[in-house]
């Protein structure tokens, strides 16, 4: 019987493409893990064709990571039981919202003793607190230990092979050192912290902030505008992690998956763009109607986030405290001028 690693990614995305090719190189290169990697890929039609099937013929994924190729060694599969049959170590990356009609379709095949990470970036709710995605998944899974990997990791960026940083968050330190041979390479250097809350929570609140780096942006406001919504959005994002979860490392915010994930959100990516859209069309664009036409079927993680932050800051009643967390929301989805993105005193003065 086989003591190696089994790899399986469950997600094929633009970001599950991108880190597919570095577990890809790992897994060859490490004795300890099993070359071949599984990637669940949801089946969609491309001309005619069946992506996972372009994908193993080709090697790249032409939807989501056009123009990059994949290691040989990550094979797709469509079949979700099949992808995690065996499998000791799952890499969850997709839409945190698709986890409930996901996750259980995996029907146990994992091995026994599987560990898994968390990708996603998001949060879901439960008696109107926070919930941690790992959280969710670990429920799911029957008590499975989930660590978290987040950081400064534009998709496109990691794909191209340029230099970057990133955070795995774990509770056993053992499985932390897993997480680190499977996705350190070169170009991707990986730390390992003791806290799992605080690495995910950057990764999610982080994008609630790039919302308003965006608004930013659409309304051509200039730099000292901008280094000062995400300097106040730095503070929210540490002061709402603090407010609901005690055990938090301060020093994880200064990690790749804190402070340079929030700048790098706010300068780039989809949230930053979809709001610079919004804020130039003063509200009048729907946001489904900008996701729809910019994101190609990826999903805009910001707005949803912030929907559920806001519903966790009203059951809390500390609304007053996050003006800005508050702000993008009111402007996302009740109407306030785009402009006020910068009047934080009706915020404090209503809670």
């Amino acid at each position: 019987m086989s003591t190696k690693e089994k790899i399986a990614i469950i997600g094929s995305g633009n970001w599950g493409s991108a880190i597919a090719r570095i577990i890809g190189f790992n897994a060859a290169r490490h004795d300890s893990i099993e070359t071949d990697v599984h990637m669940w890929v949801f089946e969609e039609q491309i001309d005619g064709k069946n992506l996972s099937e372009i994908i193993n013929e080709t090697h790249e994924n032409v939807k989501y990571l056009k123009g990059v190729k994949l290691p040989t060694n990550v094979i797709a599969e469509p079949d979700l039981a099949k992808a995690v049959t065996g499998a000791t170590l799952l890499v969850f990356v997709m839409p945190h919202q698709f986890l409930p009609r996901t996750v259980p379709n995996m029907k146990n095949m994992y091995a026994p003793n599987a560990r898994g990470i968390s990708l996603i970036k998001g949060i879901e709710f439960e008696h109107s607190k926070p919930m941690l995605i790992s959280e969710l998944i670990s429920k799911t899974m029957n008590g499975m230990d989930i660590s978290v990997l987040m950081g400064a990791n534009v998709a496109n960026e990691v794909a191209l092979d340029q230099f970057c940083e990133s955070t795995v968050g774990t509770y056993v330190p053992a499985n932390g050192e897993v997480w680190k041979k499977v996705f350190d390479w070169e170009t991707f250097r990986v730390s390992v912290v003791n806290d799992v809350p605080g690495v995910e929570l950057c990764g999610a609140l982080k994008n609630v902030v790039a919302i308003g780096a965006g608004f930013c942006d659409g309304l051509e406001f200039g730099g000292n505008t901008k280094a000062a919504i995400i300097r106040i959005g730095l503070e929210e994002m540490m002061r709402f992690v603090e407010h609901f979860y005690e055990k938090v490392n301060p020093g994880t915010f200064f990690e790749s998956c804190g402070v340079a994930d929030l700048i790098t959100t706010c300068f780039g990516g989809r949230n930053r763009k979809c709001a610079e859209i919004f804020a130039k069309s003063k509200g009048a664009k729907p946001w489904d109607e900008i996701e729809k036409e910019q994101l190609d079927g990826q999903k805009l993680q910001g707005t949803i986030t912030a929907k559920d932050v806001m519903t966790c800051l009203k059951a809390a009643d500390v609304v007053g405290k996050f003006p800005l967390f508050a702000k993008i929301y009111m402007i996302s989805f009740e109407g306030e001028p785009v402009e006020d993105i910068v009047k934080f005193a009706d915020v404090i003065a209503k809670h």
